[in-house]
């Protein structure tokens, strides 16, 4: 799975870089260990945004964290910090032998959406894919247009909607990869 902080947007609509957040990471890459997944890439083009992320891995995969909290490493261990999707894509053809499909999440319907139970008994062909969360207010338009698959929006019972990204990351994985 991947999260992606650019290119996303702000509540304005505007296409912005969003700042990575320890929570984000812990919480993400934690819930990619419960359900299996194989890495948890964190997509960021800046410089500063990949050394933050580096020192929060580093510091529960090889520093004091590690010992202090095993399982946290763990699941910090599948953190992988790309500059951009394509390197993640190219990693996952290079390990399968295949491109993976490009499935994004978004909290805004789409007219071409797939729900759980048909994307999840699609899983079961075996194909490798990416799961991207987008940050912010979520993936541009321009991008979720170029997924494989897009995901329906997760919609609870009021108007509000607007869930932490960890938040839906959780439901999403169990809803794919639950028993």
């Amino acid at each position: 799975m991947a999260l992606m902080h650019y290119p996303v947007t702000d509540k304005n609509g505007e296409v912005i870089c969003s700042a990575v957040t320890n929570l984000d990471l812990h919480d993400m890459a934690r819930a990619a260990r419960t359900y299996g997944v194989s890495r948890f890439y964190v997509v960021t083009p800046l410089e500063d945004q990949k050394i933050l992320a580096q020192r929060i891995v580093d510091h529960w995969v090889t520093g004091p964290g590690s010992k202090y909290n095993p399982k946290r490493k763990q699941a910090i261990s599948l953190v992988m910090i790309t500059d951009n999707l394509e390197q993640a894509i190219r990693e996952i053809e290079q390990e399968t032998g295949e491109a993976p499909e490009i499935v994004v999440t978004d909290a805004r319907p789409q007219a071409k959406s797939m729900d759980y139970a048909g994307y999840r008994a699609h899983m079961d062909k075996g194909k490798p894919c990416i799961l991207v969360f987008g940050t912010a207010w979520g993936m541009t338009k321009e991008f979720i247009e170029t997924a494989d698959i897009v995901l329906d929006p997760i919609i609870g019972p009021t108007d509000y909607n607007h869930l932490s990204v960890r938040s839906a990351a959780s439901i999403i994985l169990d809803r794919l990869l639950g028993r």
